[in-house]
C-alpha cells in the first residue's frame, strides 16, 4: 500500500432499488471494495466510506503478505 493514492481511486455508482452501491477500485492493485447506502444519502459520504474500506483492505493484505515471508 505504499503507493496508495486516494486521488487515483476509481469509483462506480450503481442504483439498486432504493440503495446506491459504490465500488472503489485501486488501479495499482485492481482491488475492489463495495459499500451501499440509501439513494437519498450523501454521495460524498459513500465515497469516503468506500475509500476507508479500500484503505483497510489494502493494509490488511499488506500485513498478511508481510507475515508470510
Amino acid at each position: 500500500m505504499s503507493g496508495f493514492d486516494e486521488n487515483e481511486v476509481l469509483f462506480e455508482f450503481v442504483r439498486v432499488g432504493n440503495y446506491l452501491k459504490v465500488s472503489a477500485i485501486d488501479p495499482a492493485t485492481a482491488i475492489e471494495v463495495s459499500v451501499a447506502g440509501p439513494v437519498t444519502g450523501s454521495r460524498e459520504l459513500l465515497k469516503r466510506t468506500a475509500v476507508n474500506k479500500l484503505r483497510y483492505v489494502l493494509e490488511r493484505r499488506r500485513a498478511e503478505q508481510g507475515g508470510r515471508r
